[in-house]
Parts: structure tokens; sequence; C-alpha cells
């Protein structure tokens, strides 16, 4: 009969250690790994503190804290100590542990707004009540980064390099009035943007003191309201771009059975927004005065105009760091919270995509489109908010239009546009639904119209010069609108960049004739080609939301 042969002698026979091969000892020893820190293990390990009942024998493998004599006093009542053994300190050279956590070193702590963006995941109902401390000197000098380089003045006309200066001064000095209660905005400077319409948009261009507290105080506020925020809406988020939302559509509506859209317009959101109203949404999460302070200093700052101070008591400054935050969190209540409960109750399919105050909304019934459309305005007057009449408009769109309206005699379905692409139905080399996205013709033209003017006060620059700046032109057009199906405005767009550069050089000189050859030349130096860049939405979509989230259309849009 062989002899069993005991786990100590086969674990010497290989030369290792019974602990290892000893399943008792699972749990009670974990061994370190070569390289690994000491401090990197988890306190949820440990059977005791050192100067308790059961001491921690292997505890960040450092000495005991003083060992506790097997014999105390006899006289365990009285103040004498003199019948006492002493104990042993710790070993020479060990430190001191550390209170807390010792599995966190001080790099790898979560920072003060991380830490409130946990607090509000955990507590969706939680008022805040003391936030000002999380704007630090380092938030400021990280909203100080974030400010773009060539950034306008404000109307005190320091400008980001001449604040770069003396920062480290400017920011303590700036971080110390904000918590003395002794800092006040500046009124903004009004400046006028002509959009793609010809029509002219009104901006407010802060004080880049101001720019650097509110990107403080917005951020901590985001980590706040990104909780809050539902997944549908796009604008001004982080992670989040106008391409997602443009994503997101474009699967909801080849996905879902989507028959109708509804393509929305608020009129002048920006400068309709109630103020008091504003305010009174703020306070369901901050309850810190002192933010609640601040904003109500920024509403009231004012914009000047022409050397006039202007004063209003609706709408946010539009062009202000917080103003995005503020919109996004008045349209939550107004509109994304409603339509969200709305879109429960529907019977059909329902999408619902938004990007700042551009939302489009989709349905599978022509009756609940109407019925939608009749709530949202008795919703939107509540708020003081109202549809844009001729911009909002119900149209049958998807994969059953083209069908549907062939069946009862009328011609194809119409098109909408959103954030710049013009949505139209078609058809794939099979015969299948196909969604066209195309650059809108008037944001074409206007584009064309500004390099055409932009060629002519350098036309006497240097042809690297206006190569180098061309190819910059091209990439950034190239970088938003090349996407699937929207091949042929691309290659329009570079075409006609070509003829003007072509034509602008050869008004430098009376006497200098540029060959079409040689010009074609310079054109394929400087000048990109034009290809897709974009993967189609399918792909996109999946890339960046990976994982499935319920009543969304695709995983964690929430559309």
């Amino acid at each position: 009969m062989r002899k069993a042969t005991s786990l100590r002698a086969l674990s010497r026979a290989r030369g290792e250690s019974p602990a290892v091969l000893d399943p008792r000892h699972v749990g009670k020893l974990r061994t370190r790994e070569p390289g690994e820190l000491v401090t990197a293990r988890r306190e949820a390990s440990r059977k005791g503190k050192a100067d308790g009942r059961n001491p921690e024998m292997h505890g960040d493998e450092q000495s005991d804290k003083p060992v506790v004599p097997t014999k105390g006093p006899n006289k365990a009542g009285s103040d004498s100590v003199a019948e006492a053994l002493e104990g042993r300190g710790l070993a020479e050279g060990n430190p001191r542990l550390r209170r807390g956590r010792p599995d966190l070193e001080p790099d790898c702590r979560p920072s003060g707004v991380e830490r409130v963006r946990q607090a509000a995941e955990c507590n969706r109902e939680k008022r805040f009540t003391a936030l000002l401390h999380h704007v630090t000197p380092e938030s400021l000098e990280a909203a100080y980064g974030r400010v773009r380089a060539d950034a306008a003045a404000g109307i005190d006309g320091v400008t980001k390099e001449h604040y770069g200066r003396a920062l480290e001064e400017n920011l303590e000095w700036l971080n110390g009035r904000v918590h003395r209660g002794a800092y006040k905005p500046k009124p903004a400077k009004r400046v006028y943007i002509t959009k793609e319409d010809g029509t002219r948009r009104p901006l407010a261009m802060g004080a880049l003191t101001d720019k650097i507290v509110q990107g403080a105080v917005a951020e901590v506020l985001g980590a706040i309201y990104e909780v809050d925020f539902k997944g549908f809406s796009y604008g001004f988020r982080p992670g989040r771009s106008q391409h997602d939302a443009l994503n997101a559509l474009a699967v909801g509506i080849t996905r879902k059975k989507v028959g109708w859209i509804l393509d929305l317009d608020i009129k002048s959101y920006f400068d309709s927004i109630d103020r008091e109203k504003l305010l009174k949404l703020v306070e369901i999460r901050i309850a810190d005065k002192r933010i609640l302070r601040l904003i109500q200093l920024w509403l009231d700052a004012g914009v000047v105009d022409k050397g006039e101070l202007m004063r209003s008591k609706r709408g946010t400054p539009q062009g202000a760091t917080i103003s995005p935050l503020l919109a996004n969190l008045y349209l939550h209540h107004a509109f994304d919270c409603w339509a969200n409960d709305w879109r429960g109750q529907a019977r059909g399919d329902v999408i619902i995509v938004r990007y700042a105050d551009d939302v489009v909304v989709g349905f599978q019934h022509r009756q609940e489109a109407e019925r939608f459309l009749g709530d949202l305005r008795t919703q939107l007057a509540e708020y003081g908010l109202e549809l844009h009449p001729d911009k909002t408009r119900l149209i049958e769109f998807g994969r059953f239009a083209a069908e549907g309206r062939a069946k009862r005699g009328e011609g194809k379905p119409e098109s909408f546009t959103f954030l710049g692409l013009t949505h139209s139905c078609g058809k794939s080399k099979r015969g299948k639904f196909l969604l066209l996205r195309r650059t809108a013709k008037k944001r074409l033209r206007a584009k064309l119209k500004k390099v055409k003017q932009e060629l002519r006060r350098r036309m006497h620059a240097s042809i690297p010069e206006q190569g180098a700046w061309l190819r910059s032109v091209l990439r950034g057009y190239f970088n938003y609108h090349a996407v699937p199906t929207n091949i042929a405005a691309l290659r329009l767009f570079r075409a006609q960049v070509t003829r003007y550069w072509h034509r602008s050089l050869r008004r430098r000189s009376q006497k200098g004739d540029v060959p079409w050859k040689l010009m074609q030349r310079r054109c394929k130096t400087w000048l990109p080609d034009a290809r897709i860049l974009h993967p189609w939405p399918s792909y996109a979509a999946l890339r960046h939301h990976p994982r499935q989230e319920p009543s969304a259309v695709i995983p964690h849009a929430g559309i």
C-alpha cells in the first residue's frame, strides 16, 4: 500500500513554500508581488490593529505599535503606574503609520469636484450647502488654462497673455476676493456676429477675471448637474459633441418606427429665460448662499453696448462661460423632464434629441406628434418660452414616409436641417432606406463667402502662407462635415475654394497669369483631398456607448 505523500514534503520537493499550496492559508496571508508598494494593500485584509486585542502581525510589514506587556499593574483602579511593565516601541527605521486609509496615496485620492459628483450620484435629491471652498487657486488656474489664447478682451481690455505675466499673484488675489465676498463682476461688452441667414447675433464678452471665476464655479456645478441631465441632451456637456447628437438622431430614425419629425425651435431662447425661476431651479440642488449670490451677480451685471450700460430682467448673457450650464439647467426642467415623462405614456415609438435650444422629436403616429406639440406650447408658456412659428414644423419623414406619400399621390418626403446638416430620405444601392445627410446650402454659401473675402485680404501674401491658411480652412471644414453620404458637398467646397484661389492669384498683377496646370500642382501640394472622416452613425454609437441602457435607442443615449 503506497504511503500518502504529505503536502509539506511535496512542497519541499518542489522548492516551494507550503503556505502557497495549503488551502488553509488562503485569505490569511496575501503575498506581495515584486515591485508592489506596501502601502497599496487594502485595509479590509487586516485582522486587527497593532494595539488591539489581536494585533496584526504582518500589517504593512512594520513592527507593531508599542507591544502590550503581558502583566499589568496590581492596582488597576489606581493612578499609579509604577508596577506597570514597559512595552517595546516601534522598531528603529520604520515610519509611523499614517491615519486614514493607507491604500490611497495622496495622488490617488478623488478630488473635491469628484467627491461632489459621487455625492450627487448617490443621492439625487441632495442639496449642497457648502461648495465655494472647492473654488481654489488651483481650480482658478485650471479655468484660466481653458480660456482661449486668442479670446477677445472684455470691457477692461485685459488679455490672457497680459494676465498670465503674474498669474500666481493674480489668482491668489482673485481667490481671496471671491472668498471674502469682495468680488464683483464687470459688465460684459456687447459684440455682434453675423449668422448664416444674414442676421446678427449679440454676444456678451465678459472680462477675463469673470471668465476664470465662472469657469471654476461651472466645473463644480457641472459635477452635480451632469448626474441629473437626461441622456438625449447633448449641448455644451463634457464628453458630448454635435456629432454625438447627429449620430443619435440618425440611429433613432433608422432603427425605430419613426414616421413623423417635429423640428422645434425656441424663439430667442437665451433672451427669454426667466431669471427668478432660474434661480429657484438652481436652489433645488444648491443651498450655498455664496454660490447663489455669484450667479445673481453675473445675471445682473449687464452689458455695455456702444458705450451705454444696459440691464435687463430676463435672459442670460449669451457668450458668458456660465451661460451654457444655466441654459441647459433651465431647459432640463422646462422640456427634458416633461418630455421624458410624456414619452413614457405614448403608444408608439418616440425619439428625442436636443442640442442646446435645437430640438428634434420623432414620432411613429401623427396624432401623437400633434398632441405633443399642443401640450409642449402649454408647458413652455409656464417657463416664459414660446416656439418660433416659422421655424417649428411637423413633416412626414422616415423609412415609411416615401411609400406612404407615393400611395397618396404626393411628392417625395420633405427634409429638415439639424446642426448644419440637411437630413433627407434616400435609398441605398440595395433599395433600402438610407438617411442622407448633406451640408446645409446656407452654411456652404456662408463659408465660401468668408473664404472669398479673406483671400482678397491675403491676396499679396506669399504662396506658402496662403496655402497653409487654406489647408487649415479645409481641414476644419472636413473635420465637421465629412460624414457619410456628404462626399459631393465636400468635393464642391474644395473645387470652389480652388477657383477662388486661382482667381485671387491672377488678380495680383496685370501681367501675371497663372496656368491651370501650375494651379493644380499647387492645390495638390497644399489642399487636402475630400474624403469621409466620420464613421457611419451605427458604428459611432456602438463605439461611444458600449452598454445598454433602458429606454434608449442607442446605449446611454436615451434619445
